[in-house]
């Protein structure tokens, strides 16, 4: 890396040392609550090292929240493309969504806090990274209904509506609801049993049977994320 002389030679991970920082300055204190000088000092740099690299507050929270569905957009489409096999389709996509907001419990709490504090931007940006995902999901559900594997009942896109909200608000709040659930227990440590359970309740309002293809079996996968 070329720099004038004097001048500190920039971390190489800087920008996504700054969208890491953004992310959760974001999701704590929201758009309005949250200063570029605070994201910069969060990050070690100074203010126009930080505009360096985005021109606004404005642009980073978009880059960060882009950067958040397009990740998920990107992942789902293979599991499904893998789903075809039928085994494990339904497992393989929830344990994805699960250990995706999992590893880190700000892109789960960025989602909600601008749903809720920018809803016509989050509207906008759901539209263009997550709606084609549920359409391919949706048809997906169809053709296990026309298999007879799933409940002929179920309105595919509005069940996976519920789905996709009660597991990124399940993830969420697991942590600040944690006083809710005993700290020991002989099914495992509280956050593991609160998502095996988001899963099975996922899967059995779905499947007519445990033996149906993609049925869940042994507990839920490791997601990096410690217990505290």
């Amino acid at each position: 890396m070329v720099s004038r002389p004097g001048a500190p030679l920039e971390r190489p991970d800087m920008r996504r040392e700054i969208l890491t920082h953004a992310t959760r300055l974001f999701a704590a204190g929201g758009y309005e609550g949250t200063s570029l000088q605070q994201i910069a000092d969060a990050v070690g740099i100074r203010k126009p090292s930080l505009l360096h690299h985005f021109a606004s507050k404005e642009q980073l929270l978009q880059a960060v929240l882009d950067e958040v569905l397009a990740r998920w957009n990107d992942t789902l489409p293979k599991l499904m493309l893998a789903a075809t096999a039928g085994e494990g389709q339904f497992d393989a996509v929830t344990r994805e969504i699960v250990s995706f907001f999992a590893e880190d419990l700000d892109r789960a709490r960025l989602l909600i806090r601008e749903a809720l504090d920018r809803p016509d931007e989050m509207r906008e940006r759901l539209r263009k990274h997550v709606r084609p995902v549920v359409v391919n999901l949706a048809s997906t559900v169809g053709r296990g209904q026309a298999r007879g594997q799933l409940h002929a009942g179920a309105d595919p896109e509005s069940y996976l509506f519920q789905t996709i909200i009660l597991l990124v608000c399940g993830v969420t709040f697991s942590e600040s609801f944690g006083p809710l659930m005993p700290r020991s227990s002989e099914r495992g440590k509280p956050r593991e049993r609160l998502h095996s359970e988001l899963l099975r309740i996922a899967k059995s309002s779905l499947f007519l049977s445990p033996d149906a293809p993609g049925s869940f079996e042994g507990p839920t996968p490791k997601t990096g994320v410690e217990e505290r």
